[in-house]
């Protein structure tokens, strides 16, 4: 679309909104009290029923013991960014506390969703802007990640506010704060996810040159600027810690899964059952239901996107998320071997623009047949809302009930001596490592931080304890070192520490 054509669509909206008369006009004009609603719920939802005795997960340990005090930094592999360890770092120096943590990040949280939804005030109708806050927050998966230590859900909010002040800057060229907010919405989402950064900057590259924007260059420098301040910190610590970009690259896409094409829509649509991640993801489908929103959501979008372009108004707006939200989405769908449902938040945050914009409009008054399609919608909502409520709800006892295992499991080590300063490396050595206050080190796999040598020579000076479950059988180095048996961990069973340098208190 030319200059000339997005301006002649922002006058047709103008009008479409005069004719609408002024209360539809207040509520274009004031989208506050609505977004606010939507923001502060989303964040007392979650901290009442979600947040309670939720442990931190294997990457969140990661992130959070870069600067806690609490236990030295877990190894950093190669494809994490640090964006959200600056994130948490405010007041991970202040307290240990994990309460204080879901409370904070919640909080966050919601703040996120309503800047990221007040960019779009000039652009979409404040219905349609708290009906989309609603649907992508009432999503099991935002729900459940909305106070962890995790970046993909702040990827979404950059994205999101990104996206926005692309489409202010192309309408108003005299918005001199647009073009630096879509800098600084790719710089956000870049320093989280320095990959997905860049798919969202490509499609928003491509657009500012299609639609023939008055200040496309000066959009495309933005773009570019924001991406690189975003991965700056990422690429020199490549050169510091990784022997170069091109060598953490190679290893990010080793420990990853080498990218190539592969068909993982089946992947993520299993993994909507309540699965945090599936990988491999041969699992039964058991849950089919849960899916079923997710086959909907190209036909919802298509149908948002038709309602737009049927009234003349908005159709531009929403065809950019839904181009650049397919972007985001289509590396995890068809490139990753694996699935994970919250690789996918940053599209389903810009695709619940188009639906709620088709949903708003069906319900819009009408001569005939009003009743029905309201019904109809609204027993549809219902029955989604109630299936999300149910899958995070058993999502997060889950984690709750593992949180408790990991957490008597650190206890029983402290009871047998290996307290700080420690080492705890082999099955979840993560987690256990910084429940007990210790350092978390393997020597091998992914997340090599040490050989089996130095892993040795280490426990001449200090309690090293190495967990293995079921059959498994010790490292060679430790087979000769006292066995300590340990509480179940979930469905591991028979679980053992063989811990070498401790001295049992009195």
């Amino acid at each position: 679309m030319t200059d000339r054509g997005v301006i002649s669509e922002v006058r047709a909206g103008a009008a479409g909104r005069a004719r609408q008369g002024p209360s539809a006009g207040a509520a274009m004009r004031n989208p506050l009290p609505l977004l606010a609603t939507v923001s502060a719920a989303f964040a007392l939802v979650h901290l009442a029923l979600i947040a309670p005795g939720l442990g931190l997960g294997w990457d969140e340990s990661v992130y959070v013991s870069q600067v806690s005090p609490q236990a030295p930094a877990a190894f950093f592999s190669a494809p994490r960014a640090r964006g959200i360890t600056y994130l948490v770092a405010p007041l991970t120096v202040l307290t240990t506390s994990l309460t204080a943590l879901r409370v904070y990040l919640a909080v966050l949280a919601g703040c996120g969703l309503f800047l990221a939804l007040w960019v779009w005030r000039r652009l979409l109708p404040a219905p349609v802007l708290g009906v989309a806050g609603g649907l992508f927050t009432s999503l099991w998966i935002t729900m459940f990640y909305a106070s962890q230590a995790m970046p993909n859900l702040w990827v979404a909010y950059g994205a999101l506010a990104a996206v926005g002040c692309f489409l202010r800057a192309v309408r108003d060229p005299g918005d001199r704060w647009a073009p630096v907010g879509l800098a600084a919405g790719v710089a956000f989402a870049a320093l989280m996810r320095p990959t997905d950064a860049v798919w969202l900057a490509l499609p928003l590259a491509v657009a500012a040159v299609a639609m023939r924007a008055r200040r496309w260059g000066f959009l495309l420098v933005a773009l570019a600027a924001g991406l690189a301040a975003g991965c700056a910190p990422w690429i020199v610590e490549a050169y510091v810690s990784y022997g170069g970009l091109a060598a953490r690259l190679d290893r990010g896409s080793e420990i990853q899964g080498r990218l190539g094409w592969y068909f993982s829509v089946d992947d993520h649509a299993r993994a909507l059952g309540g699965r945090t991640l599936c990988r491999p993801c041969d699992v039964p489908w058991r849950f089919p239901a849960a899916a079923l929103w997710f086959f909907a959501l190209p036909l919802l979008v298509a149908a948002g996107v038709r309602a737009a372009v049927r009234v003349g108004r908005h159709r531009t707006e929403l065809v950019v998320a839904t181009v650049v939200g397919a972007a985001l989405a289509a590396p995890y769908l068809f490139t990753v071997g694996y699935a994970a449902p919250r690789f996918l938040l940053p599209a389903y945050a810009l695709l619940a623009l188009p639906v709620a914009y088709g949903l708003v409009r069906a319900c819009r008054p009408r001569p005939r047949g009003r009743r029905i399609v309201v019904g109809l919608v609204a027993v549809a909502l219902a029955s989604h809302l109630a299936l999300q409520y149910r899958l995070v709800d058993n999502t997060a006892d889950r984690v709750r009930r593992y949180t408790a295992d990991l957490g008597r499991i650190a206890a029983e080590l402290h009871a047998l001596g290996v307290r700080p300063p420690c080492v705890v490396s082999g099955l979840e050595s993560i987690r256990v490592a910084l429940l007990a206050g210790c350092a978390s080190r393997q020597p091998g796999g992914p997340n090599k931080s040490i050989t089996p040598g130095e892993l040795v020579a280490t426990a001449l000076h200090q309690p090293v304890a190495i967990l293995v479950a079921d059959a498994a059988r010790p490292p060679s180095y430790a087979h000769a070192w006292p066995a300590h048996p340990l509480p179940d961990l979930g469905n591991r069973t028979g679980l053992r520490a063989y811990v070498y340098g401790a001295r049992p208190p009195r």
